[in-house]
């Protein structure tokens, strides 16, 4: 299956160009089983082989990930934190959150919306979903567009250039983002097993 979405994600870049590229990382921002460490790379190694230009692969990349951020963004603002708040009131016990952690939750953020939109737009599994919480917050729109578009210019830049460099080897830079994910879900499984202790120290 991978292989098949690998195959087609190439399709639409070559019979696209730019234009695909935007397209493939709109849609990695919404649904993120499409991997932008195929998207981006195979970008810069189209570029360098003369059907593109690296510069135009990476804003073209960029502007995807903002549009698609701002859906994700719309989505969240739309449920809005009030309801947030009440599906947690009514089963957040079946997770372990109690509407106090997400009051701590939505505190943090509202200091730290700034550095967590532009530094989690760098980072594996991470860069999507940053949008939701900021729309959850109702973010300010320009301040979030900005920092998402540095942010996510940063990435692109990173996997678009690497393809451009390693060329027909450009599928070399995929096992390090895998690294790099694997780092990240290890990061998350330790920051949840923290969070349970302190509960379950909290209850004894």
């Amino acid at each position: 299956m991978l292989n098949d979405l690998a195959g087609w994600v190439q399709d639409v870049i070559e019979q696209l160009g730019a234009l695909g590229v935007a397209l493939l990382v709109i849609l990695e921002n919404v649904f993120p089983p499409i991997p932008s460490e195929i998207v981006l790379p195979f970008a810069g190694f189209v570029a360098q082989r003369g059907d593109g230009s690296v510069v135009v692969m990476i804003l073209a990349a960029t502007a995807g990930a903002v549009i698609g951020a701002l859906v994700l963004y719309a989505i969240a603002a739309l449920i809005g934190d009030v309801r947030l708040a009440a599906f947690i009131e009514r089963f957040g016990k079946w997770f372990g959150v109690k509407p106090s952690d997400l009051a701590r939750a939505e505190a943090w953020f509202d200091r730290h919306s700034a550095a967590a939109v532009l530094l989690g737009r760098c980072v594996p599994l991470i860069r999507s979903v940053v949008s939701i919480p900021a729309g959850f917050r109702r973010m300010r729109l320009v301040p979030f567009v900005a920092y998402t578009a540095v942010g996510s210019a940063a990435w692109n830049t990173a996997l678009i250039g690497a393809g451009a460099i390693l060329g027909d080897q450009w599928d070399k830079v995929e096992p390090y983002v895998a690294v790099l994910q694997y780092v990240v879900i290890a990061v998350i499984v330790l920051f949840v097993v923290r969070f349970g202790v302190m509960k379950w120290r909290r209850r004894v």
